[in-house]
């Protein structure tokens, strides 16, 4: 009996040991079902199972744990799949992703109706369907791997693992790709027997979220038998990075008495954590107001879009009223959807109520004085006024206008821009003998239009009344400029005019006496009773004191009072021209070959400092006393020009050569210069006239000689 016994249980313990063997040949390491789909439920209950999963590695499941895409979702060590709070959108897949210390594999659980509100790892988890599925018949077989960002020592640690069914004996693994053998290197190794891949130091997802990376066997001699195969790296977000405020300073405005709700500005942080997740979900809370009057509530800010709008009534929104028109609010955004685990930032938001034109200005009385004394220019009284709207905008500025009072525009009013004060001003002199007294009603607006229900008052116009004091004024000259025409070289002591000057001073009986002021050449008197003005030189045109035949002097007229005041007068005496200067040759040299072929010398001109008709045409001769004109000739070009030429080529020397030049004056006027011609020797187109300067004997004396001797023969 206890031999069967034996029998019996050595029998079951075959049979255990059968189907153990037998399942250890059929197994598979990773999930056993590798896609779930399940409806979208209304929301997803906190601990609430959703499904069961079935991880097994093949060797007991060792260090078995599960990394979520989602993260309001984790798998409990018993493969159930459980939300962490409850949640209504997810979007339309979760990725679960299982590691033990021997395998590791990722399922996908399908949402049907699910929307993706705000991106999917699914995106980022880009790889053929077929590279997903261990038990598809292909020699390499890789799955993707997720690793969690941030990870702590030890390093290396085995992150997952390639399988080659087919690897046929002696063949090795070979891993390639950004983090393996390209920047940045050495972050990813694999073990060239098994396949087993590991990383090598804490990974960072916001440098590199993904690497694709490529597995392949080779043989002995590194020849590829078979890939490369990608195999992609997924670096799974932790929430390390708090939300950052980048575009400060924040400064919003917004005007007074803004209706309830409306937007001031806003306010956008940025956070650097993958943005298909929570980790970078963002909500806006204001943590301080300052000031916190006239309500600690004055402004309220968008959660979610960080809009911030106005939550008091437009009366409280009143600049005038407020303690200071400036709020500085503190801004908190905050990730993983403002829950209390998340990270927050924060930032500044100032906020400037604006003014608007809702108060008119008003004068601080309604009559001004002011004292000028005639014959003053210039500001003569400053008008002050009230306005309480903000200093610094057209709102404030002040423009002023004359409305009555200013018929012969004798006034001007212009804007203080730093006190918004009227400087009233005298811009032509006032007269006292016309008029002692003036009377002007002003009115003041601003630069920016009054608000609908604002008008401008009776405090918005005001009366000046200014008063002209008499003060000895100066003689005035009728004409000014006086004009008078002459012949220049009259005699001395001609008489030109008398002048009249006047006093405007016409209740006063004052005297007047005259004197020169500024006569440049000297050439006038005038006499201090009766103001005659007569020559005391001779006036010449061509002066240069003269400017476009004018001669301008100045005279003053000087009344009697006291103390005695001075007017001026301008005298301008438009001089005639006669035939007083003889006209000058140019040029007084000229050069010649000794062999010359053209036998012209030069071209003469002639200048004469008068007028036409006392210049050209000028009549160009030579002295024939001298006989130069069996050696010269000299013939008209045009009314100012001659050419003067040789008859017959001379030997090297000098020769002057006279030359008279006469205008068409009436009577005419001539004037002899000599020319002095060069006759120097030119050989290979240079001209050699050195010993021409020192001629053997005067050249006057050559041509008188030859005279004579034409004479005697």
């Amino acid at each position: 009996m206890q031999q069967r016994t034996q029998l019996t249980l050595s029998f079951l313990l075959f049979q255990v040991l059968l189907l153990t063997f037998a399942e250890d040949l059929e197994c598979i390491p990773g999930f056993q079902q590798k896609i779930f789909r399940i409806e979208q439920p209304a929301e997803f209950i906190e601990d609430q199972l959703i499904l069961n999963l079935t991880f097994n590695d093949c060797k007991g499941n060792d260090k078995l744990r599960f990394d979520v895409s989602h993260p309001y979702f984790k798998v409990k060590p018993d493969g159930a799949l459980v939300a962490l709070k409850n949640i209504s959108n997810v979007g339309p897949a979760l990725f679960i992703h299982g590691r033990s210390s021997k395998a590791e594999d990722m399922a996908e659980v399908v949402i049907l109706g699910g929307e993706d509100s705000h991106g999917s790892l699914k995106e980022i988890f880009t790889f053929p369907r077929t590279s997903a599925v261990p038990r598809q018949k292909r020699s390499i077989v890789v799955s993707p791997i997720l690793i969690p960002e941030n990870q702590r020592q030890p390093f290396p640690r085995d992150v997952g693992k390639v399988v080659d069914n087919d690897r046929p004996e002696g063949s090795k693994f070979r891993l390639t790709g950004k983090g393996v053998d390209q920047e940045p290197k050495g972050i990813f190794r694999i073990n060239e027997n098994t396949g087993s891949v590991s990383v090598m130091r804490t990974l960072d997802r916001e440098v590199m979220a993904t690497y694709q990376l490529f597995v392949e066997t080779t043989d002995v001699t590194g020849k590829t038998i078979e890939g490369p195969v990608s195999l992609d790296v997924i670096v799974i977000d932790q929430n390390d990075n708090r939300p950052i405020f980048k575009e400060g300073p924040y400064i919003g405005h917004v005007m007074e008495g803004s209706p309830t709700g409306t937007t001031v500005m806003r306010m956008t942080a940025f956070d650097a954590d993958d943005p298909s997740t929570d980790n970078a979900l963002l909500r806006y809370n204001i943590l301080q107001q300052t000031p916190d009057k006239p309500s600690p509530n004055m402004f309220y800010i968008d959660p979610e879009k960080g809009d911030i709008v106005t939550v008091v009534s437009p009366a409280l929104l009143d600049r005038e009223t407020l303690e200071n028109p400036k709020y500085e609010l503190i801004i908190e955004a905050q990730d993983m959807a403002g829950l209390d685990v998340g990270l927050t930032g924060t930032a500044t938001a100032t906020i400037l109520i604006d003014d608007k034109n809702d108060h008119s200005p008003k004068f601080t009385k309604k009559e001004f004085h002011a004292t000028v004394n005639e014959g003053v220019v210039g500001v003569i009284v400053n008008l002050t006024v009230e306005d309480k709207d903000d200093p610094t905008t057209a709102a404030w500025r002040a423009v002023y206008t004359i409305i009555n009072g200013n018929p012969g525009q004798s006034f001007e009013i212009h804007t203080n821009p730093q006190t918004n004060e009227g400087m009233l001003s005298v811009v032509k002199p006032l007269d006292y003998e016309i008029s002692a007294f003036h009377t002007l009603l002003i009115k003041v607006e601003n630069e920016d239009p009054l608000v609908p229900d604002v008008a401008y008052g009776p405090s918005s116009t005001a009366t000046v009344q200014i008063t002209v004091s008499d003060v000895n004024e100066g003689p005035v000259f009728h004409p000014d400029p006086m004009t008078v025409t002459k012949r220049e070289n009259i005699t001395i002591g001609s008489m030109l005019l008398t002048v009249n000057a006047t006093d405007p001073d016409s209740l006063q009986h004052q005297t007047i006496r005259y004197s020169v002021y500024k006569d440049p050449a000297g050439w006038l008197n005038i006499n201090p009773i009766n103001g005659t003005i007569d020559t005391a030189a001779v006036l010449d045109r061509e002066s240069p004191f003269v400017h476009n035949n004018i001669y301008t002097a100045l005279f003053l007229a000087i009344d009697s009072g006291d103390p005695p005041a001075t007017g001026t007068g301008t005298l301008q005496i438009r001089l005639e021209d006669v035939n007083d200067n003889a006209p000058l040759i140019y040029p007084t040299l000229a050069k010649v070959c000794d062999d010359a072929k053209d036998l012209n010398v030069v071209i003469l001109g002639a200048l004469d400092k008068d007028l036409h008709p006392n210049t050209d045409p000028f009549k160009f001769e030579l002295n024939k006393q001298m006989g130069s004109d069996k050696f010269w000739k000299i013939s008209k070009i045009n009314d100012t020009h001659a050419q003067v030429s040789l008859l017959q080529n001379l030997k090297k020397a000098n020769y002057n050569l006279p030359v008279m030049v006469t205008d068409s004056g009436k009577p005419p006027l001539s004037n002899t210069t000599e020319l002095r011609v060069q006759v120097c020797s030119c050989k290979k187109s240079k001209m050699d006239c050195s010993s021409a300067g020192i001629p053997h004997i005067r050249t006057t004396l050559v041509l008188l000689l030859s005279f004579f001797s034409l004479v005697w023969l």
